[in-house]
């Protein structure tokens, strides 16, 4: 018999999955998470984006050298330590990122619309504890 945290963690899996069949870009989901990353935090270090991503600096040098030769983000020399380099998204990483937001957003906005009224609020209850569980 599943446990509850099996129970939730596959709900989370199958919603996540869901969620990338609205995809519609090139990138991999690595590359779009890292993108985002690199959005939330404004202009990094590839050390700051790996913590976020909870990965170890080498393994996304690649990820971000791909992004930049994609036209996605902008590599810069860091104006304290000239060993470092700071990310950003350029425009053309920002206009995609928003792309795949608002499909991935208008599916999930029409899914929840079948929902009652107190689903939507138990949703977004949990969505806060969601967090709460992906940031330990």
């Amino acid at each position: 018999m599943p446990t509850h945290a099996h129970q939730l963690a596959r709900a989370v899996a199958r919603l996540n999955r869901r969620l990338r069949q609205e995809r519609d870009t090139d990138l991999t989901p690595t590359q779009l998470s890292v993108l985002g990353a690199i959005c939330q935090l404004g202009e990094a270090t590839p050390g700051a984006i790996a913590a976020l991503e909870r990965v170890q600096p080498p393994s996304i040098t690649r990820t971000l050298a791909s992004l930049v030769e994609a036209g996605m983000a902008i590599r810069t020399p860091h104006p304290d330590d000239g060993r470092q380099v700071l990310m950003s998204v350029s425009e053309r990483g920002d206009a995609v990122l928003a792309e795949e937001r608002d499909r991935r957003d208008l599916w999930l906005s029409h899914a929840l619309d079948e929902l009652t009224p107190a689903e939507r609020r138990t949703l977004e209850e949990a969505a806060v504890l969601l967090e709460r569980l992906s940031a330990r």
